[in-house]
């Protein structure tokens, strides 16, 4: 018997059955679940013939075409997911866009084989409706901040190798936040796949437990956080890290010097109306000529006071600043460690957001 369940369901119990996503390979590449497999019922080409003949000719005509598709196509769905499953579960979810047709065909196919078979209500966009309202709510949140440069992202990697709960934005994002943020990086997921991945992460912790998330804009590089998720942190309290500009320097030439001039003097580009013509043209001539320490002084410059005029826009927010005297993140993430249960008892009522 084919069960229906509501998104909620795959993490209110703790979902261990393989997840099948039967919408078209362009759908899924443009976001699906974490974690589910593909099989789609229609290739991009049927759905979009299947689409037209639906606006033009109607829902039978359009029901009659798919099911020419999809006809000589069933032992092979079949055929993929046993291959997917490898015999290590009976137990299958299923889903599409709303929850309709196409899930609802290939759950009575995979039920009739013999599986048990789960259906998402609402399909994906249930599913995305679901996450969006969730994203950043019913844990608490400290936000480690500070200038570009203090070590921020390998602080929060420190704290995780000590117990401690922590979601890496940039990591999931691809992208380290600045224009030079995708140095290095693996291509930027799309957006709604970054939201994806992101409640994922968040489903998995302890709410019981505070979580430790790094200070970020509304964007990075190309993917933004989804609104309640944004509010949330921007709401909770922020250990302000304050490391000197001389620290920041030393930190971000070992990053970014061993980079093809080409690549900087592009990423540079980017923000010479923002930075300045002129300052843009000199930090240009000190990366030609190989002096980054002048080139990192001059790009801090514009970032330090975009940072400072940011943190502006939330002034009701609880800030603690913590002075260092060093860069090495263990020392850092030491330091924060040595002050979290004063964190936690001063400012309990704001670290969980409503």
């Amino acid at each position: 018997m084919i069960k229906r369940v509501s998104p909620s369901w795959l993490y209110e119990n703790g979902c261990k059955s393989p997840i099948i996503d039967v919408r078209s390979p362009l759908e899924y590449a443009q976001g699906h679940i974490p974690g589910s497999f593909n099989i789609p019922l229609l290739s991009d080409d049927e759905r979009a013939i299947v689409g037209k003949l639906y606006k033009q000719s109607g829902k039978e005509a359009s029901l009659l075409k798919g099911l020419d598709f999809v006809g000589v196509k069933m032992s092979g769905f079949v055929k993929k997911l046993k291959s997917l499953i490898k015999g290590k579960s009976k137990d299958v979810v299923v889903y599409c866009w709303r929850g309709g047709m196409r899930s609802a065909s290939m759950a009575w196919l995979f039920d009739t084989s013999g599986f048990n078979t789960t259906v998402i209500d609402g399909g994906y966009k249930s599913y995305r409706a679901y996450i969006r309202q969730k994203s950043g709510m019913s844990i608490p949140i400290i936000v480690l901040g500070g200038m570009t440069g203090s070590g921020k992202t390998e602080i929060l990697h420190e704290l995780k190798k000590k117990g401690e709960q922590v979601i890496d934005l940039e990591g999931l994002a691809h992208n380290k936040g600045s224009v030079f943020g995708y140095l290095g990086q693996l291509p930027q997921p799309t957006n709604e796949q970054f939201e994806n991945n992101l409640f994922d992460e968040w489903s998995k912790l302890n709410p019981g437990k505070p979580v430790w998330i790094e200070d970020e804009s509304r964007s990075i590089g190309t993917v933004s956080l989804p609104n309640p998720f944004f509010e949330s942190m921007k709401q909770a309290p922020m250990v302000m890290l304050d490391i000197s500009i001389e620290k920041r320097v030393e930190r971000l030439i070992a990053e970014y010097a061993g980079f093809d001039k080409e690549l900087l003097l592009s990423a540079i580009s980017r923000i010479s109306v923002a930075m300045g013509g002129e300052g843009v043209k000199e930090a240009k001539n000190n990366i030609i000529s190989g002096d980054f320490t002048r080139a990192i002084y001059l790009t801090l410059g514009y970032y330090d006071k975009k940072y400072r005029k940011a943190l502006t826009k939330f002034e009701g927010r609880k800030i603690i600043p913590i002075k260092s005297e060093t860069n090495n993140s263990v020392a850092n993430a030491e330091m924060l460690l040595a002050l979290k249960k004063d964190l936690l008892s001063l400012h309990a009522e704001d670290l969980c957001p409503k």
